[in-house]
């Protein structure tokens, strides 16, 4: 009861977090369009840009909450948890886009600077305040745990020194009329973008290929369940991620021919539950004598 309604508070939490952001970052992103269409300002564009994908990806991110409440069928016997993965990918594609896009047009501004006005050193300036306040906001959530939502805290960061370099450029067109600074800015920006789209794309393309979750060491958690009275052998060991916070695990574990196999399950679980907070698992006793253990090896 305890772990369950700790786990409802923390989806509400997450879910109120990403809402708020959500309206911060949304509003101000059509605040940036437009000034950055009248100031004919490539940084805010950028950065607008950047702001696009997180709006995004906070969209995605509240609809896979939503999606994810429904309860398990006979169809998808898990629901539809992993959906929160699949738009943390999607984000993570169209930011590596958004970065190429910003670069290409860099490269073209830097050969030709257009003339930028200086008043988009009030919207960077009131676009910094936005997004110091989803960062704040994005603070409370479980941003360790869920990856959209840490995803989206790196993103609001990334948005947040995008604003910074706005400002930077803003001033030195302002002061010593350098229009060159606007697209310099922007490959900033982009950097950013490119390095904050990486990491989404690679953590949950990650998790789809069911990969082995960084936190659990499979070597450690073998020796440990070696270390089970009765228990010879681990195999057919396999640890993957269903989505954000929910690791599970199936192996099969060898044991002597007169053991309590109840007994060896009872503290396996319990094992892999308490010390490497691992809730969802699937575990097959075989006898030492038993010929399956010799010809179904998948993987050592």
């Amino acid at each position: 009861m305890g772990h369950s309604h700790d786990h409802n508070h923390s989806h509400h939490a997450n879910k109120k977090a990403l809402l708020i952001s959500f309206c911060l970052i949304a509003t101000f992103m059509v605040v940036e369009v437009i000034g950055g269409f009248l100031t004919n300002s490539l940084a805010l564009l950028s950065d607008a840009g950047h702001m696009l994908s997180d709006a995004v990806s906070l969209g995605l991110s509240l609809l896979a909450f939503k999606i994810g409440e429904k309860g398990a069928s006979k169809e998808k016997t898990y629901g539809y948890k992993r959906f929160e993965i699949l738009a943390a990918f999607i984000n993570g594609v169209a930011l590596l886009g958004i970065s190429i896009y910003i670069f290409w047009e860099a490269y073209h501004r830097f050969f030709d600077p257009p003339q930028v006005s200086a008043n988009m050193l009030i919207i960077a300036c009131i676009g910094m305040v936005v997004n110091i306040l989803a960062a704040w906001v994005l603070m409370k959530g479980d941003t360790s745990e869920n990856l959209n939502l840490r995803s989206a805290f790196l993103h609001v960061l990334g948005d947040l020194l995008g604003s910074v370099g706005a400002i930077i450029a803003g001033l030195f067109i302002l002061f010593l009329n350098w229009n060159a600074t606007d697209p310099i800015a922007s490959v900033l920006v982009a950097v950013l973008v490119l390095i904050s789209g990486w990491r989404v794309t690679k953590d949950s393309f990650h998790v789809l290929m069911e990969g082995t979750p960084h936190n659990i060491d499979i070597d450690h958690i073998k020796e440990a369940l070696l270390e089970i009275e009765g228990v010879i052998d681990v195999h057919d060991f396999h640890a993957w991620t269903i989505t954000s916070g929910f690791p599970a695990l199936s192996c099969h574990l060898i044991v002597q021919t007169h053991i309590d196999r109840d007994l060896v399950l009872h503290k396996a679980s319990h094992l892999l539950k308490d010390h490497f907070t691992i809730k969802h698992t699937t575990i097959q006793i075989e006898g030492e004598e038993s010929r399956l253990s010799e010809k179904e090896h998948v993987c050592e």
